[in-house]
């Protein structure tokens, strides 16, 4: 299998606007927070418009819309609702996550193969207006088959179990549950990304696995950018998975 050094680094700025929500200003700015990231090298800006509009809302939206100079990456549920606003937008790429109220944030991935006529039908509108979708799944080989079946084009890995333990055989098995995943998006001929719960101190292995086109990372970011500044928090972030995808490179050359 071919390597290659390019790694994209997605930035969600939701938490900059659940600051914002948590005392009903006007700041902090999260469109402002979306072109500070890309001033610091963002490949992208996430976003995640949920049912509650507990952070970011439609005129934030809106906005970066008008003034991102790289792409949205607009994370919605599989909603009437938000079909129509996505259609409205017509954002660059649209990822489609699970979404219940109570959740904090998203504790799984989308459940394709339980909902595949009803996904594929919302993935074959969405391609109508020319977005790039991904469907936020778990490393289960059926869920990406699936995925694979309704007509995605792109994956977005759930990381979040890995993120979330800590002994180190665990990991490992998380870590190797990743990768096969991966790869067998790779194999059903999908982008593959990945996203949930990375921070400086675990992105390192998953920036290593070949093959992941782009990491969405967010909360590490914002909490960090408290101490540093949003700016320096995502150069930090961003030379970080390019050292370790440099690594990775030189490694399987030099196996050769």
């Amino acid at each position: 299998m071919a390597t290659s050094n390019r790694i994209l680094l997605g930035v969600n700025i939701d938490h900059v606007a659940t600051i914002r929500q948590a005392r009903g200003t006007r700041y902090p700015d999260p469109i402002k927070a979306a072109l500070d990231a890309e001033e610091a090298g963002a490949d992208g800006i996430t976003v995640h418009l949920r049912e509650d509009r507990r952070h970011i809302q439609e005129r934030d939206v809106l906005l970066l819309k008008d003034v991102l100079q790289t792409r949205m990456n607009f994370e919605m549920g599989v909603t009437e609702e938000m079909m129509v606003f996505a259609e409205r937008i017509r954002p660059a790429h649209i990822c489609l996550v699970p979404e219940t109220r109570k959740e904090l944030t998203s504790e799984g991935g989308l459940d394709v193969v339980n909902n595949e006529a009803r996904i594929k039908a919302a993935v074959a509108r969405l391609l109508r207006i020319c977005s790039e979708v991904s469907l936020f799944i778990d490393a289960d080989e059926c869920q990406i088959v699936a995925a694979s079946r309704v007509g995605a084009p792109a994956i977005e890995l759930h990381t979040g179990r890995y993120a979330n333990v800590t002994a180190p055989i665990k990991v490992l098995d998380e870590l190797q549950r990743l990768i096969a995943g991966v790869n067998c998006g790779l194999n059903q001929g999908l982008i593959v990304n990945a996203g949930h719960g990375l921070n400086y101190q675990n992105v390192e292995d998953i920036a290593m696995i070949n093959g992941i086109n782009e990491l969405n990372i967010g909360h590490a970011l914002v909490a960090h950018a408290l101490s540093v500044g949003l700016k320096n928090a995502i150069v930090e972030m961003k030379t970080l998975i390019l050292a370790c995808r440099l690594r990775h490179a030189i490694t399987y050359v030099q196996k050769f």
